[in-house]
């Protein structure tokens, strides 16, 4: 067992190394707002990690195979929610608000920013299909239901290593310093990369709709 789970962890880290939707919500707080709201983005895409492995271990695999709509579905939702952060973020650009992809009006409490990590990952279909695909691995290493289960808080834990070290990198204080003389900019490629992310998402589950 010891050896699976440390074969696929190897692969989960990867993943979460890798840019993405839950770098971009870490990195997007932690300039405007700083480390200690950035960590509770951090918790919620943990907490949502935890969701994942909990759905994909009880067969979320197989759900999505028996019925594909249900990850079409998944995609709409989860490319108009990433589009939705993405518009705020242009907005922001626009206006010269320097507040990154929130409203300027006030700062993210602790609840807000664990929320938007934990809609930001459970509303990534490509979140779901990487446990899946991790929960299918394990069990064809021979692992029951309890043992893949078992995994989740392993890459929980993981998820808050990697997005931990991202929050205090970009809450440097040159990384905050750079955000403040081009802040702007720094809105500017948020909104490009989550409409990037939101479009590529809307448009593949469109045309898996198509007859």
């Amino acid at each position: 067992m010891i050896e699976a789970y440390l074969a696929a962890w190897a692969g989960v880290v990867a993943a979460q190394a890798s840019p993405g939707p839950n770098l971009a919500a870490t990195a997007s707080v932690a300039l405007a707002e700083g480390r200690r709201p950035a960590l509770f983005v951090v918790a919620g895409i943990a907490s949502g990690m935890l969701v994942w492995s909990a759905l994909t271990a009880g067969g979320l695999g197989a759900l999505l195979a028996a019925f594909p709509l249900s990850l079409v579905a998944m995609k709409v939702v989860g490319g108009g929610y990433l589009l939705f952060l993405g518009l705020r973020a242009a907005r922001a650009a626009l206006r010269g608000e320097t507040a990154a992809i929130r409203p300027a009006t006030a700062r993210l409490a602790p609840g807000a920013a664990w929320r938007r990590g934990l809609l930001v990952v459970l509303s990534n279909p490509k979140a779901g299909l990487m446990w899946a695909a991790v929960a299918t691995f394990l069990f064809g290493q021979g692992l029951n239901a309890a043992e893949v289960l078992l995994f989740g808080p392993l890459g929980a834990l993981s998820g808050l290593a990697v997005y931990g070290t991202y929050a205090a990198l970009f809450s440097t204080g040159i990384a905050v310093r750079t955000y403040a003389r081009a802040a702007r900019a720094v809105e500017a490629a948020f909104a490009a990369a989550f409409g990037a992310m939101g479009l590529g998402l809307l448009v593949s589950g469109l045309r898996e709709l198509r007859p």
